[in-house]
């Protein structure tokens, strides 16, 4: 059985992320994660701060701190949040970790060794009034491409074309806002991708990319296509990765540190090292990095990332000779807007991680956001899409589902799950309805397809209502009573059921719904088809409570604070 490596784009430092980069990446990753443990798997969920390159620099500038001070402190609340939405990394880590820096300069020599790497003299834009070289990021203008005016020197936020900083229009420094730039001579390291773009080809064609998302191969094969370009892997800044000086002892002399696209992505194996630090004796980070046949590699991201994940970071792994692990499942998403607009991390626009944990549960966000998650296309957020969300899928068809149950039969037959009547052919029809439901969310999980598990996942719960309602125990108990007992302990079992299954999605709520029954040993274990046909994992005679309001409905009251204090119109 192949054990199972997941990691998430890792989510900048410079802030809490919004509810776009939740769906994009960390949270569909945790989702799989969860279910793959669920079905026995041997998993390893590894996810990290990054924390290098020129936002650091101006964010921590803007509140007065040190650059080390303010990533730790940022590092700490990102963490803390994502444990609100119940996000189960193994590790959380931090690409400033000594670990990064070791893996980073290993990688760096090895691809210098294999001639991969070339110190060039280049031409690069100087600020004048800031007195020093500009990293890409440092400098703003508007995009050639687009005509975005908040285009960055390396990337285009808004149509994700990488740049130069020499082809923004109207170029600014991001420190000062000076249009006072010049372009001087300096020297960097470059790593040579031209020099292994067969090798990347080969390797795309070989691994199953044939298999990722379409969004994912598109973005790679164009790539390709356009053909790989030698890119610039050092900068000009105090806080990153140092060129090593028994390699580059000029460049080290001039404090050369490396570009946070070069260190980033190695610091998935970096965490995992700091993972198995914690505990050396148990735990072996090579085994899931190096000559690592038996892993199977899946990875999460929004399609900004995918460029550098899936042709330059292979590239990088393919230079330095060694048997790193590459990636074999790319699971790309699309943006999720806000009300048409993009949220933004740097526009402080749509709603941010932390807001949404004030104003309601984790899994009220972690179902809708999956339920409707940017797979093929980019999808919006609506405040009225939410509230029918919630208030339909979890207040209406799951919820109310499990305290009508509950309460129903508490009432009539006391606190302990009733006998009554032997299965009948209605039981056997919903068991087999239930298995084929069930067959069909493991496959959509398994291919993950998070949008149509989502959709497989509420017809479980709808099948549960309209056995209620075919039922009607609450008429069945004035002319048989233990035909009723019947009716609530299958649908008891059903509630059981969706405690496990629904457990990914809504782990708070499953837990809850779990906890309502007395059962020895009770654990999350994925259900067998033969279980899910028979619904009898909790017997008779097995004491119940009823568990609070799963979900509260959100009022039109409830709509309209959250349309004033976030907006609500299309912008």
């Amino acid at each position: 059985m192949a054990r199972h490596l997941i990691t998430s784009a890792l989510p900048y430092i410079n802030g809490i992320k919004h509810l776009g980069n939740m769906v994009g990446s960390m949270l569909p990753a945790d989702v799989y994660t969860r279910y793959m443990r669920q079905r026995g798997h041997d998993v390893l969920y590894i996810c990290a701060t990054d924390e290098h390159g020129t936002p650091a620099e101006l964010a921590a500038k803007e509140a007065g701190q040190s650059v080390d001070a303010f990533c730790a402190e940022q590092h700490d609340k990102q963490k803390a949040i994502y444990e609100g939405f119940g996000l189960e990394f193994d590790h959380f880590g931090r690409s400033s970790s000594q670990e990064n820096v070791e893996l980073t300069q290993h990688f760096a020599r090895k691809l210098h060794e294999n001639g991969f790497i070339e110190e060039r003299a280049i031409r690069q834009v100087f600020s004048v009034t800031d007195d020093r070289f500009l990293p890409d990021r440092y400098i703003v203008g508007t995009c050639p491409h687009c005509g975005y005016d908040k285009a960055r020197g390396d990337q285009c936020e808004n149509c994700t074309r990488v740049l130069d900083p020499t082809d923004l229009i109207d170029a600014r420094s991001a420190i000062s806002g000076s249009g006072d730039l010049e372009v001087r001579e300096t020297k960097h390291l470059f790593l040579l991708q031209s020099k292994l773009q067969h090798e990347v080809e080969g390797w795309l064609a070989g691994n199953g990319s044939k298999e990722w998302p379409t969004l994912a191969s598109s973005i790679a094969h164009k790539w390709l296509t356009e053909g790989l370009q030698d890119r610039a892997i050092t900068r000009d800044l105090d806080w990153g990765v140092p060129v090593p000086a028994d390699v580059w002892p000029e460049l080290a002399a001039e404090g050369k540190v490396f570009y946070v696209w070069f260190d980033a992505p190695i610091e998935y194996i970096g965490s995992t090292k700091e993972w198995a630090d914690v505990d050396p004796e148990n735990r072996d980070w090579k085994s899931w990095w190096y000559e690592a046949d038996d892993v199977r590699y899946t990875e999460f991201m929004a399609k900004d990332n995918v460029p550098f994940h899936s042709v330059m970071f292979p590239a990088t792994q393919l230079g330095t000779r060694e048997p790193w692990k590459k990636v074999d499942f790319l699971k790309a998403f699309n943006w999720l807007n806000y009300y048409g607009g993009k949220f933004s991390t740097s526009q402080r626009r749509g709603i941010f991680t932390d807001a949404a944990l004030e104003l309601l549960p984790a899994d009220y966000w972690r179902y809708f956001l999956i339920a409707n998650a940017p797979e093929s296309d980019d999808t919006s957020f609506t405040w009225e899409l939410f509230s029918s969300s919630v208030n339909k899928d979890l207040a209406d068809t799951l919820g109310n589902f499990v305290n009508r149950v509950l309460s129903f039969s508490r009432k009539r037959f006391g606190d302990e799950v009733p006998a009554g009547a032997e299965a009948g052919p209605a039981e056997q029809k919903l068991g087999e309805e239930i298995a084929g439901l069930l067959a069909e969310y493991e496959g959509h999980m398994e291919a993950l397809q998070f949008r149509k598990a989502s959709a497989s996942l509420r017809a479980l719960w709808s099948a549960g209502n309209s056995y209620l309602e075919e039922k009607a125990p609450w008429l069945e108990i004035k002319t048989d009573k233990d035909a009723a007992a019947l009716t609530l302990r299958t649908a008891m079992n059903l509630i059981h059921l969706y405690a496990v299954v629904s457990e990914p999605f809504i782990p708070a709520t499953a837990k809850a719904m779990r906890g309502a029954f007395a059962l020895e040993n009770d654990t999350a274990v994925w259900v067998s088809q033969d279980e899910a046909k028979a619904l009898a994992s909790v017997p008779a005679g097995v004491p119940f409570t009823v568990p609070p309001v799963l979900f509260a409905k959100i009022t039109e009251e409830d709509l309209e604070s959250y349309r004033e204090r976030f907006g609500g119109a299309e912008q």
